[in-house]
């Protein structure tokens, strides 16, 4: 007798651009059905319901999970309502992909993380930058080198456009955490061990903004740089420094290499993946398939992601 492999039943909760862009990836994978939505916004789950077959749009998250029986939900909602759905689905037995920040201040994000212990639920994070192929070539390249690494981030953030964009004050009072984290969450992936402490060189002024400069310790001997330039110009870069090889991600998407005893800089060729689909979210979708399967996988934990958070708010309320 043949047996069909079973296919795993993934729902959404948000209706909003990151959501659609997930269905964008998930839909692609023939192990899968798309069975259902919810939005606040009603005419935003209607209307990506139009797009997928079997996709469904309910008027709630208890109606959604009685309804679908589904597997796995991928929650991309707004920074001020994440605390309010997690509240809600984590009563639920699926697996949860939660859009980061998971909590718009680093205090919010512990009280999420001590609901879904409440609850035992089983949450990862969607740290799509994690899954650039730019990303994953570096990992593979560190894997061959010693000693010490020096990681240097820079960052750069315009408060005021992200308000001319229509985020809300309260979200953007804490950018640090709703869109530095996406950088800063590199220090976790390329800085080994434990974070023993953060020495600020130049600090933050909430009325003020201007350069952040701080100095990561961790145990393994790693040390993590951090530049951030609030209301001027700059690029987003990673750079990871050892005795064998320079590496930097810039634009992040690209990867760029030199080995030691060259001055030759080579560029990596990046998959088409990265291409077809918002960079991350196809390698990330096929990795949160995995964890609902209870297969191995990489995807950080909702623990990991408030350890990124920690670093966040110890570079910027030390």
């Amino acid at each position: 007798m043949i047996f069909k492999k079973p296919r795993l039943k993934i729902a959404f909760i948000g209706a909003g651009y990151m959501a659609s862009e997930h269905l964008k990836a998930f839909s692609t994978f023939d192990n899968i059905e798309i069975t259902g939505i919810f939005s606040r916004t009603k005419e935003r789950a209607s209307s990506l319901s139009k797009k997928y077959k079997g996709l469904k749009a309910f008027d709630s998250i208890k109606e959604l999970y009685t309804s679908t029986n589904a597997d796995l939900v991928v929650i991309a909602v707004p920074e001020l309502a994440c605390f309010s759905i997690c509240a809600e689905a984590f009563k639920y037995s699926w697996t949860l992909l939660i859009e980061k920040p998971v909590g718009h201040t680093f205090s919010e994000a512990r009280e999420i993380e001590k609901l879904a212990n409440k609850y035992n639920s089983k949450v990862y994070v969607a740290f799509n930058r994690r899954f650039y192929d730019s990303t994953l070539q570096l990992k593979r390249h560190l894997e061959s080198t010693n000693g010490k690494r020096l990681v240097t981030i820079q960052d750069q953030e315009d408060p005021g456009a992200a308000l001319a964009a229509g985020q809300p004050k309260k979200v953007v009072d804490n950018w640090m955490f709703a869109n530095s984290i996406h950088l800063i969450d590199y220090f976790s992936q390329f800085c080994r061990g434990q974070h023993i402490c953060t020495n600020v060189i130049q600090r933050w002024e909430p009325s003020h903004p201007a350069p952040v400069l701080a100095e990561l310790e961790f145990s393994s001997g790693d040390i993590g740089f951090y530049q951030a330039l609030w209301n001027a110009p700059g690029p987003w870069s990673v750079a990871v420094s050892t005795a064998e090889l320079r590496a930097e991600l810039r634009p992040i998407e690209q990867l760029h290499l030199q080995f030691s005893g060259s001055r030759n800089i080579t560029s990596a060729n990046i998959a088409n993946l990265d291409e077809e689909y918002k960079p991350g979210l196809w390698k990330q979708a096929e990795q949160a398939i995995n964890a609902t399967l209870g297969i191995n996988n990489e995807l950080p934990t909702l623990e990991d992601a408030n350890k990124s958070m920690s670093l966040v708010n110890s570079i910027y309320f030390p």
